[in-house]
């Protein structure tokens, strides 16, 4: 359980104080809007491993950003097994797949402790309509999200399970070191199984993949931890 000095700092903490703020904001933004944001934003206790920030077909309400810990999307296949979209890191938002649908086309999980802000959209409108600053960086972060996704469908169609697995750590270590931690030495909250899953291959295969890249040199690992000892080489096996 949360003490009560943890709910205080969930309670109070605001958008000025946040670290990843500049992340999720236009640096060029005055006080005035940033207090504007930090109004309408839901800061709710922790999700716990396991818990669910939405499910797939739950009607949309709200875009979230990730303040710490990792969520997993998934949706389901027509035969109802899981189809794992996406991992998301600190920083990062998601939700917007939902704007047009009015429903949440995929299903949000919490990999470990996480904890984020929730932003709800009738009130996100209305201030993007005041704050054509907020509305750029909006935009600029969809349209990120279709670049990365677009990037991801490239992956699965021409690569071997060594390259995407070499994409996928590449992947995260830019992210990690554009949330200001470090882009060489990082934990992965997601199992070998889910790994596989996203990159669509068998768990057999990914575990003997990761085994691979360690014996070549370019990555060690122990347990959950990766540490990236060769990235140019990593980086031009996910690029062929």
């Amino acid at each position: 359980m949360l003490n009560s000095v943890a709910l205080k700092h969930v309670e109070t903490l605001h958008c000025q104080s946040c670290k990843l703020a500049a992340l999720c904001l236009p640096l060029a933004l005055n006080s005035q809007d940033i207090s504007a944001l930090n109004e309408i934003i839901k800061r709710e206790r922790p999700l716990r491993k396991g818990d669910y920030l939405f499910h797939q077909g739950d009607p949309f309400t709200s875009i979230y950003a990730i303040r710490s810990g990792t969520l997993k999307t998934s949706s389901l296949t027509s035969n109802g097994e899981e189809h794992i979209i996406g991992f998301h890191l600190p920083g990062e938002l998601i939700g917007f797949s939902a704007m047009d649908l009015n429903a949440y086309t995929s299903t949000a999980q919490a990999q470990e402790t996480t904890t984020v802000c929730e932003i709800p959209f009738d009130q996100l409108e209305n201030l993007l309509e005041k704050i054509p600053k907020l509305r750029r960086q909006l935009i600029h972060i969809m349209s990120r999200e279709i670049r990365d996704d677009q990037n991801m469908m490239r992956l699965l169609a021409k690569k071997n399970a060594q390259e995407r697995l070499a994409a996928f750590l590449i992947n995260l270590s830019v992210r990690f070191h554009a949330n200001g931690y470090s882009a060489h030495q990082f934990r992965l909250s997601m199992t070998r199984q889910e790994i596989a899953n996203y990159l669509g291959i068998a768990t057999e295969t990914t575990c003997r993949t990761f085994t691979f890249l360690q014996q070549q040199g370019l990555i060690q690992v122990q347990g959950k931890y990766v540490q990236i000892m060769d990235a140019p080489s990593l980086c031009e096996l996910s690029n062929r």
